[in-house]
């Protein structure tokens, strides 16, 4: 992991695309509590930049902490640049670094293809067996069940059948008890996605 503070390349990045505004804090489910004009304001501007980064740039972030991580993951969604949707389906298997998750989700989620759906279900098998981690599990099941939708593939049951996964996570899961039902990340996920389409429109 590259770290800012000690790496001139990642830092000039960090201050072009990540700390103005503080974006970085604003990127997820606080965006969707902003009203305008700050809203439209912070919409042009992640899409200003999402045209103007670079693959190299995107990349260079993809390797900083979290704050980095979690910006390109946004302007990877906003861009469209699915030639990283590997690299995000590694990162979010991983599991290195908190707080970037729900980005990864997102961008996935808003590719839609069967296999961001893959992706999506390889971190799901690995860690909804897992319920003393309390790390993306929910915004994940929210992301598959999205795509899984808008494909018409009938997949979910795997995971949402009495018994199955999901469940079986939760009832291990005691830091996630009283916020269990999936419609709630799926609506956070179709929310987030809308953003992205509103901005990819916009450049």
């Amino acid at each position: 992991m590259r770290h800012a503070h000690e790496d001139p390349e990642l830092l000039a990045l960090v201050r072009r695309y990540v700390t103005p505004e503080r974006r970085y804090i604003k990127l997820g489910g606080s965006l969707l509590r902003m009203q305008s004009p700050e809203y439209d304001r912070f919409a042009r501007r992640l899409s200003k930049d999402a045209g103007v980064i670079t693959a190299n740039e995107i990349a260079t972030l993809l390797e900083g902490g979290w704050r980095e991580r979690r910006t390109a993951a946004w302007l990877v969604a906003v861009s469209r640049r699915t030639e990283f949707r590997e690299r995000l389906g590694e990162l979010l298997l991983a599991s290195e670094v908190c707080c970037a998750g729900q980005a990864y989700c997102v961008a996935l989620a808003s590719f839609g293809t069967p296999r961001d759906a893959d992706l999506l279900v390889a971190y799901l098998d690995r860690y909804l067996r897992r319920p003393d981690l309390a790390y993306d599990q929910p915004v994940a099941m929210g992301a598959f069940l999205f795509i899984d939708l808008n494909l018409q593939g009938d997949l979910a049951a795997r995971f949402l059948a009495p018994g199955a996964l999901w469940q079986q996570w939760l009832q291990g899961a005691s830091h996630m008890q009283g916020t269990t039902h999936s419609a709630t990340y799926l609506s956070l996920i179709r929310r987030l996605c809308a953003f992205v389409d509103e901005c990819a429109d916009a450049s």
